[in-house]
């Protein structure tokens, strides 16, 4: 019989809607289980994450990686973009530059350049060493603050 327990059998008159409740009830069953075992997995997921946090950074922040928003895969052809680019900057452009510009140019004449800043692979090295491993920058997008 393929509805043990159930109470349900073929020679009843009534066999579609019995059927029908059944299969009803059996999909409810099985949504609930499946939300069931997402919820867990959500959790299980969560709670070794915050372990993985707590004992090493690096691994955590390695596992969120993903390759595919990180661009592992194949790289742009190089003729096309280079194509792109020359498209792009090679072409004269004819800005409509308003009175506005003037104003702007004769108000910072005064202003004195600022001196070039040269940075040494010794300086990189020396702010990189005193930064924490696997820190997501802050608001204004630096890691080395200091």
């Amino acid at each position: 019989m393929a509805f043990a327990g159930t109470n349900i059998s073929l020679f009843q008159p009534d066999i579609t809607q019995k059927l029908t409740e059944r299969i009803d009830d059996l999909k409810q069953k099985i949504a609930a289980w499946g939300k069931r075992i997402r919820r867990f997995s959500e959790r299980l997921r969560r709670f070794n994450q915050n372990r993985l946090f707590q004992s090493d950074q690096k691994r955590l922040y390695k596992s969120l990686e993903r390759p595919e928003v990180c661009g592992a895969g194949p790289g742009p052809d190089q003729a096309d973009t280079v194509a792109f680019w020359r498209g792009l900057w090679s072409e004269p452009v004819n800005h409509s530059e308003g009175p506005w510009m003037e104003v702007v140019a004769s108000q910072s004449a005064s202003v004195m350049p600022m001196d070039p800043v040269t940075i040494t692979p010794e300086d990189v090295s020396e702010a990189v060493r005193r930064a924490p491993n696997w820190k997501s920058p802050g608001l204004d997008d630096c890691i080395i603050t200091g």
